[in-house]
């Protein structure tokens, strides 16, 4: 359906809820309702979830200790970064090394605009330095996959059906598996229909962890929905888009032998590498916001 489509449907929805006799029938007022909410949506694009929080995932790439140390530079960047923005982050779960990097890690940025400015940041990051875990001091490059999602509000977003869920609980950091006690707090969700998964370990409940788990479930799905409405719109098929994602990266931080992070989108680039990795993101995505325009 095409934002155009959208927007009548929504008109028509609007002059239905006008009637005397709506709330009638309340089962099929508040399918309509719900309706209306998901193509409003539609209609008006992502804009609508730009002025509210972020769910971010950084997930390593192949490089083992490399990749995984690059992914908590990353974290720390995004850290540093939400600081200086006065915006709040929080962690839902993370898979770490035991030097300190991370396999993968997932957090939300909750703050004014936070996903308008961070969904800039998703795709894939490259870095290129002199290896800290090479004994022969060799050149190394390492990739990360960053990816950003909108926190959709409680009542927004895809109606998840309990028959298409697949919910596994485990002891946080531990393995799997369908028996669970007390200690078994993380909590795993596969949506059937789409293979779609996610894990949320930091909370302290079962049920707390799940509600969680649910909410970044939905806004994977909003992703995955968008992504097919701008392919359409493009006139795109899916299987044309489809691209070596580990090798088209949107940004590359070179440390060794020079200092510089470009950005592939804008060709936009910084020599003060420090700066960029303590969170000064701003000139970036400021660059790729006046590309847009």
């Amino acid at each position: 359906m095409t934002p155009e489509e959208a927007k009548e449907r929504v008109k028509e929805i609007e002059a239905a809820m006008q009637a005397p006799d709506f709330w009638k029938d309340v089962e099929g007022a508040q399918k309509l309702i719900r309706e209306m909410k998901e193509l409003s949506a539609v209609s008006e694009g992502p804009i609508r979830y730009d002025k509210g929080a972020a769910i971010l995932s950084i997930l390593a790439g192949a490089g083992g200790d490399d990749a995984e140390d690059f992914a908590g530079i990353l974290y720390r960047m995004y850290q540093s970064y939400a600081a200086k923005k006065g915006w709040r982050l929080s962690l839902l779960d993370e898979n770490e090394n035991d030097n300190g990097g991370y396999r993968s890690v997932t957090f939300e940025v909750a703050g004014k605009g936070a996903y308008g400015r961070l969904k800039h940041e998703a795709g894939v990051h490259r870095l290129v330095r002199i290896s800290p875990f090479n004994a022969n001091a060799k050149r190394q490059t390492s990739f990360a996959l960053v990816e950003v999602l909108p926190k959709i509000p409680e009542g927004e977003g895809a109606t998840l059906k309990e028959e298409d869920l697949e919910v596994q609980f485990a002891r946080s950091g531990g393995a799997g598996g369908q028996n669970v006690n007390k200690r078994e707090t993380a909590v795993r969700i596969v949506h059937r229909p789409t293979n779609l998964s996610v894990h949320v370990s930091t909370e302290r409940s079962q049920q707390a962890n799940r509600e969680r788990g649910l909410a970044l479930l939905r806004a994977k799905l909003f992703k995955k929905e968008e992504e097919a409405r701008e392919r359409e719109l493009k006139g795109l098929s899916i299987a044309g888009t489809i691209a070596n994602e580990w090798g088209s990266q949107i940004r590359s931080y070179v440390l060794h032998p020079y200092k510089l992070v470009k950005d592939h989108r804008t060709e936009f680039e910084s020599h003060d590498t420090d700066a960029v990795l303590s969170g000064g993101l701003d000139p970036f995505i400021d660059a790729l916001e006046k590309s847009a325009v």
